[in-house]
């Protein structure tokens, strides 16, 4: 599978394996532990297995917790796991059992603190763009506004790890298309239910955003994460296609099904000053795809580490740490999930550069980097079991809360 070949060709370089990794040679199957490694593969349901194994790496031994899934299996799909709201977190196994999944792992980088921002609420939002069940519920907040590791050359936070309609899965970007309109014209819509907004734009917040203060949203610039938040905001409601009310700057506090309220940051403030209660508005907003033209079902943020079998050029060989990953084998019939464990003996972790190794080592074409650190952790329910379990340890000694994950369901 061809990770929108146009962007990576020109800079592809092929990446020299670390010798600490030459144990890893020769696993060809989708889920298969590295060479030398104890095998043990435990059904967890049809076409979902589970296995842990160490892997030797240039810091010390990592510890993996490996799930993986068919989805030839017309019982297994995968969704999203959230808590019900963008701004919300939970930790991955109430998300799970709330959901009835029988695995999953965490998924997409958020934002985690606001130390910058003395005052202002941190959301705990994600960073990229989120489809649950076939419909967009979020878009992607502007590169310069990312949480997490520098991302690869290349690579954006519209990057997306999806399952299409087709049950495939696939490495993708999705961009926000949307509009305001009104009987004097149409406005350019700049976000969905976004923790930051590009300088200048109108955002969107439907009833999924939650209740956490929409303030952040217009602080830090497009390049600067930690810059002062916009003094020039505006907010409208509209509800049911007409203005309801406005506010000199972002409220907080739930948004009622059939309402949005537009945000808007110095020219979209000025824009939306003109609005006037009892206008009629029309919101419109979809995700569009870089290189499918299949819908997705599910789609999480992250950015892409190896495509067509090939480590992206630039990725970071000397920073080791826990790391979650999602890998696609067999044109996206088949996924390898990898959770490190954060076990005190194995933290040292992988690199990037190692985690695409160990990913293309374990039969994956592509595969896609999610949230790492204390945030790294796998569910899966124990045979017998009604609920799932937390297989790794996470590295904070306890599972961290996060936005959102990729959960496995089977109907069998």
């Amino acid at each position: 599978m061809m990770l929108r070949q146009k962007r990576f060709a020109t800079a592809r370089t092929a990446l020299t394996l670390c010798t600490a990794l030459g144990a890893l040679a020769g696993a060809a199957l989708v889920g298969a532990a590295p060479a030398g490694a104890a095998q043990g593969d435990t059904p967890l349901a049809p076409g979902v297995t589970y296995d842990e194994f160490d892997i030797p790496a240039a810091k010390g031994t990592a510890h993996a917790h490996v799930l993986s899934v068919d989805l030839r299996d017309p019982r297994v799909r995968l969704d999203l796991l959230y808590p019900g709201a963008v701004a919300a977190r939970a930790t991955v196994s109430q998300q799970a059992i709330a959901q009835g999944a029988v695995a999953g792992v965490n998924g997409d980088f958020f934002n985690i603190s606001e130390t910058q921002h003395p005052g202002v609420e941190a959301t705990g939002a994600s960073v990229g763009p989120a489809i649950v069940r076939g419909r967009a519920l979020k878009a992607a907040v502007p590169n310069g506004q990312r949480f997490g590791p520098a991302l690869p050359p290349g690579t954006s936070t519209e990057d997306v790890f999806g399952v299409g309609v087709d049950h495939r899965a696939r490495i993708d970007a999705l961009s926000l298309n949307g509009s305001v309109r009104t009987p004097e014209g149409r406005l350019p819509l700049g976000g969905l239910n976004q923790y930051a907004l590009p300088v200048n734009s109108i955002g969107a917040f439907t009833s999924k955003w939650g209740a956490v203060s929409r303030v952040r949203a217009t602080c830090g610039t497009d390049t600067d994460r930690a810059a002062p938040c916009s003094t020039d905001t505006y907010e409208v409601t509209v509800r049911h296609g007409r203005v309801v009310s406005t506010a000199d700057s972002p409220g907080s506090g739930t948004i009622a099904p059939g309402s949005t309220v537009l945000v808007g940051r110095e020219a979209g403030a000025q824009r939306l000053r003109k609005f006037f209660k009892g206008e009629p508005v029309a919101v419109r907003h979809r995700l569009v795809a870089s290189s499918s033209l299949i819908p997705y079902r599910f789609a999480l943020g992250g950015y892409p580490v190896l495509d067509d079998g090939q480590p992206l050029p630039g990725l970071d060989d000397r920073a080791s740490a826990v790391r979650t990953a999602v890998g696609i084998a067999d044109r996206g019939r088949r996924l390898v999930l990898l959770a490190l464990d954060g076990a005190p003996e194995y933290r040292s972790g992988l690199t990037i550069a190692e985690v695409a190794s160990v990913m293309r080592d374990l039969g994956s074409a592509d595969a896609f980097s999610l949230d790492g650190g204390g945030s790294s952790t796998l569910v899966a329910r124990e045979p017998g079991a009604a609920t799932v379990s937390v297989r790794n340890h996470p590295s904070d000694g306890r599972e961290r809360p996060v936005p959102n994950g990729i959960g496995v369901f089977s109907t069998s």
